[in-house]
């Protein structure tokens, strides 16, 4: 296999990222090739994007997720590999080299990432029975979706994330499934990026994004379960969250925390949409 900068398209998913996205696009090599999709049907950021910066494509889309939309962008894409990266994740100088270099080592493989330079937050899980190659090059199990170098050639039915989820956990189930069908997954510890977290859209809507946050994190963590392990599992594990979502509600109701109220409300809401079998439908305009 041969990896280098002319076979990798850098995916972006954006959502009112005005503020943030300057600052990756600058720390990804200039002569990179880029697609990012948008949206929240920002014209004005496509034509500054695309006009600004080499090689780019903006792609202006219905917000249907996280998932959805890097399929879009990898389908798009014409290089062997893509390297999913969030708007609010940054290189560091030596990112692509280390990884680079790594890659003299790895003779198969279906994702790749860099660690998270704090290392208090690892974007990653292993599991005891996991072979590294090297003290670099470890292989794990799961790795966090703000950094990804996937080779499309291992999924020959061109069926990446799911796209049932909306916002969470739509990397695990990707991982998981490529797991199961015995391919590669590395982390290269001397390689790292910087993570800023939460950071994805402007603040001015960080309140209504915290609520779609949180109702979609309790539906996906059912829906998840649910897919692996069958309804009944999942209904034993979202119970604890289904009533400690209840009890918060109620307490913050008497303490008037609308804040709360409502964060713990929307949590309520996403089990009992997923419970019942309703697709991921929450978007930020539907929240007053």
């Amino acid at each position: 296999m041969n990896l280098n900068l002319n076979n990798i398209t850098y995916i972006i998913v954006t959502f009112k990222s005005e503020k943030i996205i300057h600052e990756c696009i600058n720390s990804l090599p200039i002569n990179s090739n880029k697609i990012v999709i948008e949206n929240s049907k920002n014209i004005e950021l496509k034509k500054e994007l695309e006009s600004k910066y080499d090689n780019i494509e903006v792609i202006i889309n219905e917000n249907v997720g996280m998932g959805a939309s890097n399929n879009i962008g990898i389908k798009k894409s014409k290089t062997k590999y893509v390297f999913i990266i969030n708007p609010d994740t940054k290189f560091n100088n030596d990112t692509l080299k280390k990884i680079f270099e790594a890659f003299e080592y790895i003779n198969d493989f279906a994702i790749i990432s860099p660690a998270n330079s704090d290392q208090n937050y690892p974007n990653y899980k292993i599991s005891n029975d996991n072979k590294n190659i090297n003290e670099n090059i470890i292989s794990v199990d799961y790795v966090d979706g703000f950094s990804m170098l996937i080779n499309k050639e291992k999924f020959k039915d061109d069926l990446f994330f799911d796209e049932n989820f909306f916002l969470y956990l739509e990397n695990n189930d990707l991982c998981k499934k490529v797991k199961s069908l015995g391919e590669n997954i590395y982390i290269i510890k001397n390689s790292s990026v910087i993570h800023l977290g939460a950071s994805s859209a402007n603040s001015r809507f960080s309140q209504k994004i915290e609520y779609l946050r949180n109702w979609h994190w309790m539906w996906s963590k059912f829906f998840y379960n649910k897919k692996y392990y069958g309804f009944f599992i999942a209904l034993i594990k979202i119970t604890p969250n289904l009533f400690s979502s209840i009890i918060k509600f109620l307490f913050f109701s008497f303490f008037t925390n609308k804040e709360k109220k409502m964060i713990y409300k929307m949590r309520f809401l996403g089990i009992i949409n997923s419970i019942f079998c309703k697709k991921s439908w929450l978007r930020i305009e539907n929240i007053n």
